[in-house]
């Protein structure tokens, strides 16, 4: 399969360096590996391995790697002054890729500044668009339901398979990744937090509620909430607000990057596979089309809500809601596209037998609708 972000990381490997960042097992080495399949003489580094590691400090790569892909290179000491002598020195024509499973900040690593050096991409699980070349919409969306977007799950075709491949991806994250960055009381404080939003998607995310319930302050679950949004488990959106300080202050909604872990019905793991979809063609907007685009919600103090809300530049453009189900307009979409008239309004429907227009708003098949998104 090749990923929607391989002529991407080509192109742009030609200019700077490339930081290709997403979950574990998302297919960052597949794809870096497929890439290397491009140049002549390329070198893979994996930090984890001590023989690599011990390569990647001494520059012991051959002269002629016209390609160097360093995966894990965060988890090195300085690995930010590391790179930039490695990139500033390096001989003509020779490209650098760095892989990494977490958010490179979320390592609280030093060193010199990367400014200017490198392109920032973002690898998503799979999506129906991404899939549309090899099944139907609907095959995609009916899938991704009910196995998540990762592609190992989502290519063996099976339930029971992904079941096992979800425990022990989990017990992974939990025993590798979130120990790196927390102590041993908070990793088990973690698992439970973890456990207790499977149920939560698509809720409003109440630290004091969460706090309550682990007897622990509501800092403590602000700060293990960032921990688990860092290692690219969870997501928040935020409502949308003209004034930014304004939405940040309100209480965000809760998604995971694997739809398959979410543990409320069918209609909740619904809306995060459309949450995640609307998450990758977002940020595939900023990290290769260079716009300034967001996600949020709308929400007002008397309970009228929107999903979910794409704004460019701070403008909204897209006003959508997601229904399982339920092909009547939702009042509250209705509401709000008077409201804001410049915006489209869309509620796409995972079973709907005929699409129609509702004073304003489209009301579209949810596959062929995902179909349709940039990434």
């Amino acid at each position: 399969m090749r990923r929607y972000l391989h002529d991407q990381i080509v192109k742009d490997l030609s200019k700077k360096m490339v930081m290709l960042t997403g979950p574990r097992q998302v297919g960052k080495t597949f794809l870096a590996k497929q890439i290397m399949a491009e140049f002549e003489s390329p070198q893979y580094l994996n930090a984890d391995s001590l023989e690599d590691r011990s390569i990647i400090l001494k520059h012991g790569w051959p002269l002629n790697a016209d390609l160097l892909v360093f995966d894990e290179i965060h988890k090195l000491k300085g690995w930010k002054q590391h790179l930039k002598g490695v990139f500033d020195t390096r001989p003509a024509g020779q490209a650098v890729l760095v892989t990494g499973s977490a958010r490179l900040e979320a390592w609280r690593q030093t060193g010199e500044s990367l400014a200017g050096r490198y392109f920032p991409l973002r690898l998503h699980p799979l999506s129906v668009r991404e899939l549309s070349a090899d099944m139907t919409a609907n095959q995609a969306l009916d899938r991704l339901n009910r196995l998540g977007g990762f592609p190992e799950p989502f290519l063996s075709g099976s339930e029971e398979e992904a079941a096992r491949w979800r425990n022990q991806y989990y017990t992974d994250l939990v025993r590798e990744d979130v120990f790196d960055i927390a102590r041993l009381h908070e990793v088990k404080e973690m698992r439970l937090l973890l456990e207790m939003l499977r149920s939560r998607t698509g809720s409003l995310l109440s630290y004091s509620s969460l706090a309550g319930d682990l007897q622990i302050a509501p800092n403590t679950v602000k700060k293990y909430i960032g921990i688990l949004e860092s290692l690219y488990i969870i997501f928040l959106i935020r409502p949308y607000h003209r004034q930014i300080a304004r939405s940040l202050l309100r209480e965000p909604k809760l998604y995971f990057y694997d739809s398959g872990y979410v543990k409320n019905d069918e209609g909740h793991r619904f809306e995060n596979t459309c949450a995640l979809a609307l998450l990758k063609h977002v940020q595939y907007l900023r990290d290769v089309k260079g716009r300034n685009s967001e996600l949020n919600f709308l929400r007002t103090k008397d309970g009228r809500e929107v999903d979910f809300v794409v704004a460019d530049e701070g403008r909204p453009t897209l006003l959508l809601e997601v229904k399982l189900s339920d092909a009547s307009g939702s009042p509250h979409l209705i509401h709000f596209k008077k409201m804001i008239p410049g915006a489209r309004a869309v509620q796409i429907v995972g079973r709907l037998k005929r699409e129609s227009r509702d004073q304003g708003i489209e009301i579209s098949r949810a596959a062929e609708w995902l179909s349709a998104l940039e990434a």
